[in-house]
């Protein structure tokens, strides 16, 4: 390892939020081997990842959770652990490599203006995944990924570097977001009160998108990604665009919903009928803001 990827190591805190992800702790262990500060939420995993990541991740401190408290809850757990300059959130189905890290503090040292930043995904064939652009609450980003250090107005929570004082200040996430859409509500409330958000894609990091999760009960755990997605969906634009989705909208979806649950079983997919299933039940049982 060169000097500086050791002195920018040295100034983060990793913080990784697992629910029944004992499959990502080896590639986990290899890229924190030579990490001081790594801090592991379990979210009350059921698939012995707790005691994984206290054998192969030594130097990790775990905060074990009795139950799944929610992605955003989980990191802000893990960032009241951190007294290093920044934290990186990194998902369990990420590889970030110190190159990467380095690349980032870099980023943030010649823009100290910046409270966050954001890296480049890849996939496994090292396939770009553009996951930032400008916030939902202005107009659809498109095109390819930046070529260059950019300002964006959201960056996927897959991984990203951001000021410790900065999440401070504003309280760390939302945990009305159980899952989903907290990171865009995360990426808003730190670029109004703290600062600019970049995306540097020279720090490329791998992710194997949607694997953080196993266990049993793959259906169950669909049906939860759907449930909350959809519920995450109304409450995002109810507290950002000041008012709530209209009940013919929600019937619209309800609709669409169900013509897709129809489909997906009879090509037999059980998983996303699973995962369809969830949001139909996120649309009835959504509360508004009650």
């Amino acid at each position: 390892m060169h000097e500086n990827q050791a002195s920018a190591l040295e100034r983060v805190t990793a913080i990784v939020v697992t629910f029944n992800s004992a499959h990502c702790v080896p590639s986990l262990a290899q890229c924190f081997a030579f990490w001081p500060q790594v801090v592991v939420v379990d979210n009350g995993s059921q698939d012995g990842t707790a005691a994984e990541v206290g054998k192969s991740i030594p130097q990790a401190r775990l905060v074990a959770n009795g139950r799944n408290l929610g992605f955003g809850a989980a990191n802000n757990r893990g960032v009241a652990e951190a007294s290093t300059e920044f934290v990186l959130l990194v998902n369990p189905d990420c590889s970030c490599e110190a190159a990467a890290v380095a690349a980032l503090v870099a980023c943030a040292d010649r823009h100290p203006d910046a409270c966050l930043v954001g890296r480049q995904l890849v996939d496994a064939a090292g396939r770009v995944e553009t996951t930032y652009g400008w916030a939902r609450t202005g107009w659809a980003s498109r095109g390819p990924g930046a070529e260059g250090t950019a300002c964006v107005g959201f960056v996927s929570g897959a991984c990203m570097l951001i000021r410790t004082a900065a999440m401070r200040q504003i309280g760390g996430f939302d945990e009305s977001f159980f899952l989903y859409y907290e990171d865009d509500d995360l990426c808003l409330r730190l670029q109004r009160e703290c600062g600019a958000l970049v995306v540097e894609p020279a720090a490329r990091v791998m992710h194997r998108s949607r694997q953080s999760v196993r266990g049993p009960r793959r259906a169950h755990a669909e049906f939860t990604r759907g449930y909350h997605h959809i519920q995450s969906k109304f409450r995002f634009h109810r507290k950002h665009l000041g008012r709530e989705i209209p009940s013919w909208r929600r019937a619209v979806y309800f609709g669409g919903a169900s013509l897709e649950l129809l489909l997906r079983l009879l090509v037999l997919d059980r998983l996303r009928a699973a995962r369809v299933c969830g949001r139909a039940a996120g649309i009835l049982r959504y509360a508004g803001g009650r």
